[in-house]
């Protein structure tokens, strides 16, 4: 079987047999990859190995002494974990720098780290990505009563 292919401003319209399968998913995910690092080059800044983090997210924002929440905690999706840091996605901008995010372990128990937020851009999609730094693990989420990094008291 024959299809007539044609990119506008890309490839003139040619003929050829029509891929199937793997071939075809491998070759358009070649295509959004080309788009993305023209040059098929991808200069890593990051001195640290990032993996990709892609889990439902509870993130508490933060007052500035970074033991005091400052508002309810939202959902915000994953993107990249390293051992330094966390980049995620969210629909509505972030009015705090300090964040305590929990994340799974996979187990259903989580961990929970104080996050410094220092990058964030909107995307062409309608949300925001973000990225910071982790400052400490703290010992459970905070919670309006308690301060994340402290202990309830008994």
């Amino acid at each position: 079987m024959t299809a007539l292919v044609c990119e506008p401003d890309v490839f003139p319209a040619f003929e050829l047999q029509l891929q199937t399968g793997d071939d075809l998913v491998r070759s358009q995910v070649w295509k959004v990859l080309g788009a993305i690092y023209p040059g098929g080059r991808f200069v890593e800044r990051r001195q640290e190995q990032r993996y990709p983090y892609p889990r439902l997210i509870t993130l508490w924002p933060m007052e500035s002494d970074g033991e005091t929440a400052s508002g309810p905690a939202i959902t915000v999706v994953g993107k990249h974990l390293s051992e330094r840091g966390l980049g995620f996605f969210h629909p509505q901008p972030l009015a705090d720098r300090l964040v305590v995010v929990s994340l799974e372990k996979g187990d259903g128990r989580s961990l929970n780290f104080l996050l410094d937020v220092h990058r964030c851009r909107f995307t062409r999609q309608g949300w925001y990505e973000s990225g910071g730094r982790f400052r400490a693990a703290v010992s459970a989420p905070p919670s309006p009563q308690r301060p994340a990094n402290k202990r309830p008291s008994r």
